[in-house]
């Protein structure tokens, strides 16, 4: 599969599972197309024009040839300096060809631009009954907040590595984080599960939950109870990054009884908490790397993939999803 494929059908699957729906995506590009008409010469020479066709900012491919023929990959969930001396060390072995790193959490000019991605959560709590002006203008401060928290990082470390050894490289983040969302909401909806304890036993069959407790990091209830009714579920694993730390009280209000998250900093579990939610963590990596994989299977329906799997990141395929 050549890489420039596989980015772009790894932005498909990303769409095709991205909770504002088609209609919604198809606006944000067409507005982005108007948006790069209207530049003037020296403004055109910055623009990303990945923009015109991937509505995620942290998503990209980062280093390497388009046309470069992908059959091996090195993927983890953080793909830093260390990860890829270690792809390179591979490398050195002709049996152990790789073609391409695929990072799931962004690198290089992709984690530059990974506040743009959060206008994506003001759309879903629109979709659970927030009102979206309040949702866009809290979520507005945190995307400043994140935006300013990132300028001073040193986004190309882990890329000019890979430059550097020759060696192709790319990220895959919200496609994948819209994957595992979309996969646990529709599970849940179809499960319905009545209590916690029965929304935990859900996830504790999944294999890569399943995997996780066995390394003493399970899914965790860290507000409410095992007998605690779910009520309404909010899966919240898509957006970037952690959202408004203010937005708690307008979940409660809008009916959401039980958020699922990736994690949830102490700050952000103590204003759920305030707002009599119960908060299910089913956990980072686990969840990263259910979403890297519901993402690869439908990927490798045109092409199968050879994955070496580290960083946290283990290939499971799945044979009913």
């Amino acid at each position: 599969m050549k890489l420039e494929k596989l980015y772009k059908k790894a932005v498909e699957i990303g769409i095709e599972n991205d909770l504002r729906g088609k209609a919604e995506i198809k606006t944000i590009l067409k507005e982005e197309k108007e948006k790069y008409k209207k530049l003037k010469d020296e403004e055109a020479e910055y623009y990303d024009k990945d923009r015109l066709f991937n509505p995620f900012s942290d998503t990209r491919v980062l280093h390497g040839d388009l046309n470069t023929e992908v059959k091996k990959v090195v993927t983890g969930i953080d793909m830093e300096v260390g990860e890829i001396i270690f792809t390179y060390l591979l490398n050195k072995d002709q049996d152990q060809k790789i073609d391409l790193i695929i990072a799931h959490h962004p690198e290089g000019y992709a984690l530059a631009q990974l506040y743009d991605v959060m206008k994506l959560q003001a759309d879903l709590l629109a979709s659970y009954g927030i009102t979206v002006s309040v949702a866009e203008q809290l979520l507005e401060k945190r995307i400043s907040e994140i935006e300013r928290r990132l300028m001073p990082v040193n986004h190309n470390r882990s890329v000019d590595i890979a430059r550097v050894f020759g060696i192709p490289m790319m990220c895959i983040h919200t496609p994948a984080d819209n994957c595992v969302t979309n996969y646990l909401k529709k599970r849940f909806e179809k499960e319905k599960p009545y209590k916690l304890k029965d929304l935990m036993k859900i996830l504790k069959n999944i294999p890569e939950y399943k995997k996780s407790a066995k390394s003493q990091v399970p899914p965790k209830i860290v507000s409410g109870s095992e007998d605690n009714k779910c009520g309404k579920i909010f899966v919240d694993m898509t957006g970037g990054t952690e959202g408004s730390k203010e937005i708690f009280e307008k979940y409660a209000n809008s009916g959401v009884s039980t958020l699922v998250g990736m994690h949830l900093s102490e700050e952000h579990l103590e204003n759920a908490k305030k707002a009599k939610l119960n908060v299910v963590i089913a956990g980072h990596i686990s969840s990263d790397t259910l979403g890297l994989n519901l993402l690869f299977d439908e990927l490798e329906k045109e092409e199968k993939l050879e994955f070496i799997g580290i960083s946290g990141f283990e290939r499971i395929r799945k044979k009913n999803k």
